[in-house]
């Protein structure tokens, strides 16, 4: 997600008459502060699979990391499709966003450095890395690290106005 930032564009067809488009810098920060996040990945049969996780936003874009024998792991040595959604539960409040694209292994060992800063940052010290070999590294084991490369987001605005936003990438 790097780069210039992308419009949004309100969708009128799911949006509140007059209701204006969020900001991707206002969904930006939403993807920034979340703690939890769920991540939609595709089965070798095509059958979707979702899980919550954690995940830190850093030069602008999503990242998650997971063990190698995860089913999410497995999932993506054959698709890179994903989707990753944070929000609320509650209706009539608050801004749920989707991030559609390409999950992209990260290996390189400067950049997954600050990935592991990041987290320890955001989660605390039990979600402390050690990098090693292209991957993060803790007592549990090795954790493959992958950016969302995305290539459209939704924002859901709701309650009044409630909107529909668009970005494209």
């Amino acid at each position: 997600m790097t780069g210039q930032s992308p419009i949004g564009e309100i969708d009128p067809r799911f949006s509140s008459e007059g209701a204006a488009a969020v900001s991707w810098d206002v969904a930006a920060d939403h993807l920034e502060r979340a703690e939890v996040y769920w991540l939609t990945t595709v089965r070798r049969d095509g059958r979707p699979h979702v899980t919550p996780l954690i995940a830190v936003w850093l030069d602008g874009a999503l990242h998650f990391c997971t063990g190698p024998e995860e089913q999410k792991a497995r999932n993506l040595e054959a698709s890179t499709h994903v989707a990753a959604t944070t929000g609320c539960n509650a209706i009539g409040e608050g801004l749920d966003v989707v991030v559609e694209g390409q999950a992209m292994r990260v290996t390189d060992e400067a950049r997954l450095q600050r990935l592991a800063a990041a987290w320890q940052a955001k989660y605390g010290d039990e979600w402390h890395f050690d990098v090693a070999d292209g991957m993060f590294r803790h007592d549990a084991g090795t954790a493959l690290v992958f950016e969302i490369v995305a290539t459209s987001a939704f924002g859901f605005h709701k309650g009044e106005p409630f909107s529909q936003t668009r970005w494209r990438f």
